[in-house]
């Protein structure tokens, strides 16, 4: 396998642990899957993974680029409805950028992804 198809798999590794995050857990959840959503399911866990992923070729700009996706792709329409999603992956954004720490001006992520006219 080479370099270029490793990067493929963790960008693909990048999105589904983001919609993974995003959808949460399911109202009929069984025991098995809510015990590993509390090990497992946190927003910790799942910065933990996209770090994992930029170690091993993944550019910040690449995993903000997923996130718009998520935001404006048809095939994510039905994790957009959700405004529990929705929040979860505001949050997701704001640990990922940084933002959280930094005053409103320097937020750069609010601006960068504006769709041109």
């Amino acid at each position: 396998m080479n370099n270029y198809a490793l990067k493929d798999w963790h960008l693909e590794h990048v999105e589904k642990t983001i919609v993974r995050f995003a959808t949460g857990l399911s109202q009929d959840a069984n025991y098995y899957e809510r015990r590993n959503y509390k090990k497992y399911g946190g927003i910790s866990r799942c910065v933990k993974q996209i770090e994992y992923d930029m170690h091993h070729g993944v550019e910040k700009g690449e995993v903000m680029e997923i996130l718009r996706k998520i935001r404006l792709n048809r095939k994510y329409a039905k994790l957009r409805s959700n405004a529990e999603a929705n929040s979860r992956l505001k949050e997701l954004e704001d640990q990922l950028s940084g933002s959280a720490k930094l005053p409103e001006k320097l937020r750069w992520h609010r601006f960068a992804y504006k769709q041109k006219s």
